[in-house]
C-alpha cells in the first residue's frame, strides 16, 4: 500500500499540490480550519485552474475540518504530513498532526519562511523535511477553488525543491519530490537552507510591498521608486543570509550578488536589475498579487514578522543594519491593524539614509 498523506492547511499551495496528488490516486486527507472551504471540497471536490495553457480539473478529495481530525486516531497512521499553514500557525498545526504519525512518519514544511526549526521543536529534527514552492503564484480564490496565475513552469523553472535539513539525499526526500512533481517540476536539493533563504529573499522583495501599497507585482516592477526599494529590501536580506553562511541560489532568475549590489546603488548592477525586471513585466509577468497582498485584501493576518521582520531580527543579532526591512515591517503592521490604508505613498514618501 502507498503512503498515507495528510495536508495540514488546504490553502493555495497545499491545495494545489495536494489536489494533484489526489487526482493521481494518492491517499490524501485534507485538514483545514475554514468551514466553507471544507464543505465545498466535500460536496464538489477541489477545483484547480490556470490562467493559461492548462485544462482545469476537479479532484475528488477527502476533507476534514479541524474538529474532525480526531477520527484519524481510529485509522491507519499518517506517513507523510505536509504542513501548509501560515508561519504563525506552524507550531499548533504540527502538534495536532504529529500525534497521528506512524512510527516512521515525518513532517514536510511546504510553506513560506523558515519554519523547520519550529517543526523540529515539536517532532524532532529527524522527522522534519523541507520543501520550497518557488514562483508558484497560486491563490485560494474561493472555497474549493485554487487558481494559478500562470501555466505550468515545467523545464523553464523548477518550482518545488525538497531537501533534508542535513543536506543528504534520502529515499524519503526522493518520495516527496515524486509527490510534488505531480503538480509541476521538482528536484531534490542538498542545499535546503540556501534554497529556503533565497525564497525568503524573493518574498521579502515583494510580499510586504504589495500588502502596504495594494499593488500587484507587475505594477511594482514598473514603478521606479517601488522597484528600487524592492532591490534594497533584497540587498539587506541577501547580506544577512550571506553572513549567516547560506549558499544562496538564483533570486528572480538573477545572481543574488547582482541584486545585493543594485540595492546598494551600484550603477552597473542597478541598470542590469532594472532591465531584467522591466523585461519580466513586458513579457506579461507579475499579473498577480503576492500572497501577503492577498492576505491584506482578505483581512487576514500577514506573515510580515516571519519575512521582513525576521531579516531585521537576524540582522540585529549579527550586527548588520536592515533599515529598509525594519521600516517596511512597521508600515505593514500599521496597515494590517487598520491604522493606515494600503497606498504606494507609504514607500514613495520614505526618506532612508
Amino acid at each position: 500500500m502507498g503512503a498515507k498523506i495528510a495536508i495540514m492547511g488546504t490553502g493555495a499551495v497545499g491545495g494545489y499540490a495536494g489536489a494533484h496528488m489526489a487526482h493521481a490516486g494518492e491517499d490524501v486527507t485534507f485538514i483545514d480550519p475554514w468551514p466553507e472551504h471544507v464543505e465545498r471540497m466535500r460536496s464538489h471536490g477541489l477545483k484547480i485552474t490556470h490562467i493559461r495553457d492548462v485544462p482545469e480539473f476537479t479532484a475528488k478529495v477527502r476533507a476534514l475540518h479541524l474538529t474532525d481530525a480526531q477520527q484519524l486516531a481510529k485509522e491507519k497512521p499518517v506517513d507523510i504530513a505536509f504542513v501548509c499553514m501560515k508561519s504563525y500557525d506552524t507550531e499548533w498545526a504540527t502538534t495536532l498532526i504529529a500525534q497521528y504519525l506512524s512510527p516512521n512518519g515525518f513532517i514536510v514544511s511546504l510553506q513560506n519562511c523558515m519554519n523547520e526549526e519550529t517543526i523540529a521543536g515539536v517532532v524532532g529534527w529527524g522527522r522534519t523535511v523541507g520543501c520550497i514552492a518557488s514562483s508558484i503564484t497560486v491563490d485560494l480564490c474561493e472555497p474549493g477553488h485554487v487558481r494559478r496565475a500562470a501555466g505550468k513552469s515545467g523545464t523553464k523553472h523548477t518550482v518545488f525543491r525538497t531537501g533534508e535539513v542535513h543536506g543528504r539525499v534520502t529515499d524519503r526526500v526522493k518520495e516527496i519530490c515524486r509527490l510534488v512533481s505531480l503538480a509541476d517540476s521538482a528536484m531534490v536539493t542538498e542545499n535546503l537552507w540556501g534554497e529556503r533563504w533565497s525564497k525568503l529573499v524573493t518574498n521579502v522583495m515583494g510580499n510586504g510591498l504589495s500588502a502596504c501599497t495594494g499593488m500587484i507585482t507587475k505594477d511594482m516592477m514598473r514603478d521606479d521608486t517601488i522597484r528600487h526599494f524592492s532591490a534594497r529590501l533584497g540587498s539587506e536580506a541577501i547580506r544577512v543570509g550571506q553572513a549567516l553562511g547560506y549558499a544562496l541560489e538564483e533570486i528572480h532568475h538573477l545572481d543574488p550578488e547582482l541584486i545585493a549590489r543594485a540595492g546598494e546603488n551600484d550603477p552597473e548592477a542597478s541598470r542590469a536589475y532594472d532591465e531584467h525586471r522591466a523585461a519580466e513585466a513586458a513579457k506579461g509577468g507579475g499579473e498577480h498579487r503576492p500572497s501577503m497582498g492577498q492576505d491584506m485584501v482578505k483581512g487576514r493576518r500577514t506573515e510580515i514578522q516571519f519575512l521582513n521582520g525576521m531579516v531585521a531580527r537576524k540582522g540585529e543579532e549579527i550586527g548588520l543594519a536592515t533599515p529598509a526591512n525594519r521600516v517596511l515591517t512597521e508600515i505593514v503592521t500599521k496597515v494590517e491593524r487598520g491604522e493606515l490604508k494600503p497606498d504606494p505613498k507609504h514607500i514613495r514618501d520614505l526618506r532612508l539614509n
